[in-house]
């Protein structure tokens, strides 16, 4: 794969930062950013992420959709949640890819872009407490009279 580099900070390397954390913090696989802005005029940055089953690739996805959302106020074009065997999130400057693991891993994508700098992703201090807070809140029952 390419090499590991450290771009110089823009809010694109951000969110794009930030997409592999949220994928990260649902325990998403193998979880990527490349930069492609010098290979392609489709984008910037690709991240790429797994899950081993369709529920956790819904899952990540959606998470993503929703801290993105919350954040930095942007909803991605969707394609491929029906079948959620690879999902494509496209913010423009920023394509997530979300796959299953085993269609990852037959369509190998990122081998396309691998002359493509691999971006660092930095270990998180907990960028998503909201979505830990909502995590462990009890749900309210309610109790009949």
């Amino acid at each position: 794969m390419a090499r590991l580099t450290h771009p110089k900070p823009s809010p694109t390397l951000e969110q794009a930062v930030f997409i592999a954390q949220a994928a990260q913090e649902k325990q998403a696989g193998e979880v990527l950013v490349l930069d492609v802005g010098a290979m392609t005029s489709i984008a910037d940055y690709f991240v790429f992420a797994s899950g081993d089953s369709v529920p956790q690739v819904r899952g990540i996805a959606s998470f993503i959709e929703k801290v993105m959302s919350t954040r930095y106020q942007t909803t991605p074009d969707i394609e491929g949640k029906e079948t959620a065997n690879w999902i494509l999130l496209d913010y423009g400057d920023i394509i997530v890819h979300i796959f299953k693991t085993d269609i990852r891993k037959y369509y190998a994508l990122e081998s396309m872009w691998a002359d493509a700098p691999q971006v660092s992703i930095p270990e998180s201090p907990a960028p998503f407490p909201q979505a830990m807070r909502a995590s462990k809140t009890p749900a309210k029952v309610a109790t009949l009279s």
